[in-house]
């Protein structure tokens, strides 16, 4: 379909859905009235008919209308348009009946006044179809005699003269070879290729020297132990207010004497990969110097007199310890009872499987008795089945003489619709065959015109303008000489970004490895703090005993009882 037949179609099929209920009284009413042998597999038909007079007649017009109703079965619509275009029907009952529905006044209006305007022409298309349903019939009556008629032989057609040949079409030149530069690749490829492998050797060159200063000597680690435990020393000896001078009196300065002192071998760093990586390094540096701070803020703290909170956090962690054990024996006591609670289900089950044994053998026998009464019941219908197909057989009889006259009916239709098919078959044919005809015509002079050589050669002159006239134009000389300068313009561009990003780079790594340097001795410190944790945890929980409360010694005895019972109860089913 097209745009248009899909949108009418669509429009019909929407407003059938929407006015249902006042269609379907005007199609029941026939049905009950004057359609009482129509069958009811047409009843969508004549809801479209219906809608179409009713809602669509104004806008498609009669003509279009009449060509609908003339492609259908003429006996059925000139039924329905006399039943439904009756002066007395709209004037009464369906005007009452879509009065339930919608508004009397509107009713009145826009559909009972336009159907009563459009009856005079309606009742025409009516009288049209009447007429031809009688002359329709006149025919059929005429033609129940079937008359002998002779052999409708195939008479063979002359031969056709066949066209003469075209002439001989003009050769062409030979046209000149594909040139071989087509098939190869370009040149800038390669160059690019050259330029990348550089690139790649120049970058592999950058960052053989990348991670020289990243681990430490055994010297050098030396020398920091015994820095980092000086310090330790005096954190125990030394009060909170001078500790700071302390150490940057003694400590320190020792420090930077003996770094002056150390030849330069130990500066020296060997190159050992670093498994972390840059994110990882910083994230962890920033944790480290965190808690550094909060570590200098927590001793200024007490050199202004702040309180220490050990003895508090102390106490809140025998407090959660605790909460803790109350917890663990509250989840064992929680278990047992789910445990006690299977058992207890586990004794109801068995309980029940043995209830509805008994149920299920008073089943059989009820069964049993059904059974035996179903028997009898189909033995009395099978006996009442065959003195009814001895009646039916007897009525077949009669129904061979109504088929006989239907097949005679059907011979004389199939003979009139042979004689259609055979004029559409000529039709068709002749119509083949002119169209071949023209698309002959249309190949030779199609041949004809490529026949014709065409002249494409054209000398350029690549110092010159196109002469279009625009203001950026040039030659193609100089615009080769521009993008050579454009090239070098933007190889300079790119050697000096790729310097500015080594720089870059390497100021990048100077930050990871001062990073790592701090890492490796804050770790070292808490490695030790949490082995001295991991001793005194030890010490604690060998102390301790564990004891059980009563609620979960009551529980197990209950749940060993239980089990006990339940496994005679299994002895015993």
């Amino acid at each position: 379909l097209n745009v248009t037949e899909e949108k009418f179609v669509l429009d019909t099929l929407a407003g059938c859905t929407e006015y249902k209920s006042i269609l379907d009284v005007v199609v029941n009413a026939f049905y009950v009235q004057d359609g009482r042998y129509c069958p009811i597999s047409e009843r969508n038909l004549y809801i479209v008919i219906c809608y179409l007079a009713t809602f669509q007649l104004e806008e498609i017009g009669l003509q279009h209308f009449s060509r609908i109703v003339k492609s259908l079965d003429t006996a059925k619509m000139q039924q329905f348009l006399r039943f439904f275009f009756n002066d007395l029907y709209l004037n009464t009952w369906i005007k009452d009946e879509w009065s339930h529905f919608y508004d009397s006044l509107y009713v009145k209006e826009n559909w009972i006044d336009p159907l009563l305007r459009w009856q005079p022409k309606v009742q025409q298309l009516i009288e049209k179809l009447a007429d031809k349903l009688s002359n329709r019939t006149t025919t059929v009556k005429t033609s129940r005699v079937t008359q002998p008629k002779e052999f409708n032989l195939t008479v063979p057609k002359p031969r056709a003269i066949p066209p003469p040949s075209p002439a001989p079409l003009p050769r062409l030149p030979k046209r000149q070879p594909v040139p071989p530069s087509i098939y190869k690749p370009p040149k800038e490829r390669k160059q690019l290729e050259e330029i990348k492998t550089k690139n790649i050797q120049k970058a592999k060159v950058t960052n053989t020297n990348q991670f020289r200063c990243a681990t430490i000597k055994p010297e050098k680690r030396e020398f920091l132990c015994r820095i980092i435990s000086a310090v330790l020393v005096l954190w125990s000896q030394i009060p909170c207010e001078q500790y700071l001078e302390v150490v940057w009196e003694s400590v320190l300065a020792q420090y930077f004497e003996e770094l002056t002192k150390q030849p330069q071998d130990l500066i020296q760093i060997d190159n050992i990969p670093i498994k972390l990586n840059t994110a990882a390094i910083l994230r962890e540096g920033a944790l480290y110097q965190r808690k550094l701070e909060e570590e200098l803020k927590r001793i200024e703290n007490l050199q202004q007199g702040a309180g220490d909170p050990s003895e508090f956090l102390e106490w809140q962690k025998q407090m959660r310890g605790k909460d803790l054990e109350e917890q663990m024996t509250e989840i064992e006591c929680r278990r047992l009872q789910g445990k006690l609670s299977y058992e207890e289900a586990v004794l109801a089950h068995q309980n029940v499987t043995h209830e509805n044994k008994k149920k299920a053998d008073l089943l059989r026998e009820e069964k049993a008795e059904l059974m035996h009464l179903y028997a009898e019941k189909h033995l009395q219908e099978q006996k009442e089945m065959k003195e009814l197909v001895e009646q039916v057989m007897e009525g077949h009889k009669n129904v061979k003489r109504v088929k006989a006259k239907i097949q005679e009916y059907k011979q004389q239709i199939v003979q009139q619709v042979c004689e259609e098919s055979e004029e559409l078959l000529r039709q068709a044919l002749e119509e083949k065959e002119e169209e071949n005809r023209k698309r002959y015509e249309l190949i030779q002079q199609i041949r004809a015109i490529e026949s014709t050589p065409n002249i494409r050669h054209k000398f350029v002159d690549l110092t010159e303008t196109g002469g279009h006239g625009l203001f950026g134009e040039m030659s193609i000389v100089e615009l080769r000489e521009r993008l050579a300068l454009l090239k070098e313009a933007q190889k300079a561009a790119e050697e000096e970004k790729r310097d500015q990003i080594i720089h870059e780079k390497q100021a990048k790594e100077q930050l990871i490895l001062d990073k790592l340097d701090q890492i490796s001795q804050f770790r070292a410190e808490l490695g030790r703090a949490a082995a001295l944790k991991q001793e005194e945890k030890k010490k604690s929980r060998s102390g301790e005993r564990p004891m059980k409360d009563e609620r979960i010694l009551n529980l197990q005895k209950k749940i060993v009882e239980k089990t006990m019972e339940r496994k005679k109860q299994a002895g015993l089913l």
